[in-house]
């Protein structure tokens, strides 16, 4: 268990660092729109490229925040509970979250599937770009966070079978 949790943290901490990045892209995709609008003719694909890039640097960018802790908490009891009470709670609720993770894959993975089987599917803007390339990064997103989730379950068990519930990773 501990060496998929390395493994998976890893990955999930190298792509984080990058997908981090991704703020700036947008920034700039943004700021490329303001001054298109202003001083030229407005640019088709400014806002869906912004998009597009928002949903690459969330999507990447989960894993790395669930494995940082930066998660949102309801911490009104959930603080003030031990190590191995909030190990048994995480154990039981990430259940919850690697079902709708698997079914969110399989319904990506479908809809990339449809993507590429007909002709390329492509947006009903004005831009038209392909929608396959997104659903992609979507899917491998996707995994990564189910990867991480089934390591944040690892972690709590790992906790859970040691002495006093000591946090060991």
């Amino acid at each position: 268990m501990e060496l998929y949790i390395r493994f998976v943290e890893r990955i999930n901490r190298r792509i984080g660092r990058v997908a981090m990045y991704g703020i700036f892209v947008i920034m700039a995709i943004l700021l490329w729109s303001s001054i298109s609008k202003t001083f030229f003719n407005p640019s088709l694909w400014t806002l869906e490229m912004a998009q597009f890039a928002m949903v690459a640097y969330y999507i990447l960018g989960g894993p790395y925040s669930i494995q940082m802790g930066a998660n949102v908490r309801m911490d009104l009891l959930y603080g003030g509970w031990s190590v191995r009470r909030k190990a048994v709670v995480d154990c039981i609720t990430v259940l919850f979250l690697i079902f709708y993770l698997s079914v969110l894959l399989w319904g990506g993975i479908d809809s990339t599937i449809y993507s590429f089987q007909y002709g390329g599917e492509r947006s009903p803007t004005a831009w038209r770009p392909y929608l396959w390339p997104i659903k992609v990064i979507m899917c491998f997103g996707i995994v990564l966070m189910l990867l991480q989730a089934i390591a944040e379950l690892f972690k709590d068990i790992l906790r859970l079978r040691t002495k006093g519930g000591i946090d060991v990773l």
